[in-house]
């Protein structure tokens, strides 16, 4: 048996390479080939799972899977080679992140210790390299300043031909033919919308932070949503709430916004029913800008669910609701999701 070189790094069973891939483009490529010299199989952690689609998240991770695997193949990877991931966002639970991701890997490695994590720790948005340490850091030789943020700008400003130099070919294949989906159109006009909200407070003195009220509000086993009638979100479902006025309190307002949203009748309380609360200040929960918004849970019981007046108000079953982040705005799932784990 053949000693290995002084100084050389043995080839390990498994990488894990963690990323949400909002497209693939080919700095990803590079990094994913590299590893894949170290590595027998490269084990491909795809973030923003099951997230609805936005100007920043605009593909599922099936797609994304999808095309990662094409574009590796393009490469002369063998499928066998590739494993993958999918993993939500937790904005508000890193341990449930971290051990969604544990999760994935171990099906996969089977109880083997033999995984190394690839990665490039640049800013403070690679803090999870850190958060793995019974993963050997094998950091990335690969130097590039090319982020998919620059892509999804130039994809949504119908620079195609800039898109076209950045992702690989098999990537651009799909991108081509999602732009003529309806889900483009849709997310292209979500990104004008939002990009001209950005620039109607980009003169402001210092940055705003927007304040905003929401209502979770159940009863019987559901929880009272509405959905979204424009941009940014339409069609989403979301908790009632909104930007609080100059001449109210939290709660006023995240009691006016349930009335005024859902109608529901004036006769039932609802801060007799207050049951607990809690701020949510993720600085990216909101793509129109740093929003921090005060929800407000209130537990209306149980028996007959009351009548709503609003036509775009409705009574979800809590376990639909749980089960289906995708349909949701923003992070409204997940402050929805942390009301009801509290029990």
């Amino acid at each position: 048996m053949t000693a290995p070189l002084p100084g050389s790094r043995r080839r390990r069973t498994f990488g894990v390479y963690i990323g949400r891939f909002e497209p693939p483009h080919t700095a990803h490529l590079e990094v994913m080939l590299e590893a894949l010299r170290s590595v027998q199989k490269l084990i491909i952690v795809i973030g923003s799972a099951r997230a609805a689609r936005t100007p920043k998240n605009p593909f599922t991770a099936e797609e994304r899977q999808d095309i990662i695997a094409a574009m590796l193949q393009e490469a002369g990877i063998a499928r066998p080679r590739i494993l993958f991931v999918h993993v939500r966002d937790y904005f508000y639970n890193e341990t449930l992140w971290l051990s969604e991701v544990q999760r994935g890997v171990q099906a996969h490695t089977r109880g083997s210790s033999d995984v190394a994590l690839i990665g490039h720790i640049k800013d403070e948005s690679s803090y999870y390299l850190r958060s793995f340490p019974a993963w050997e850091f094998i950091p990335t030789h690969v130097v590039s300043d090319l982020s998919a943020t620059t892509v999804r700008r130039a994809y949504f400003e119908d620079r195609l031909g800039d898109v076209a130099d950045m992702v690989p070919p098999a990537v651009n294949a799909f991108l081509n033919t999602f732009h003529r989906a309806a889900e483009y159109a849709d997310l292209r006009a979500e990104y004008d919308y939002l990009r001209e909200y950005r620039e109607s407070w980009k003169d402001a003195p210092f940055p705003p932070v927007f304040l905003t009220a929401d209502g979770v509000v159940t009863r019987s086993g559901h929880v009272l949503l509405v959905r979204r009638d424009g941009l940014p979100g339409r069609n989403r479902l979301a908790m009632p709430g909104g930007f609080v006025g100059q001449q109210e309190t939290l709660l006023e307002c995240a009691m006016r916004k349930v009335r005024g949203e859902s109608g529901l009748n004036t006769a039932i309380p609802l801060d007799t029913q207050l049951r607990s609360q809690k701020v949510f200040d993720y600085p990216d929960r909101s793509l129109r800008g740093r929003t921090v918004t005060h929800a407000f849970h209130f537990d209306l019981g149980i028996g007959q669910l009351p009548v709503l007046s609003e036509p775009h108000a409705l009574w979800m079953p809590l376990g639909d609701a749980m089960e289906r982040p995708e349909l949701f705005f923003e992070d409204h799932h997940a402050i929805i999701e942390h009301f009801l784990m509290r029990g």
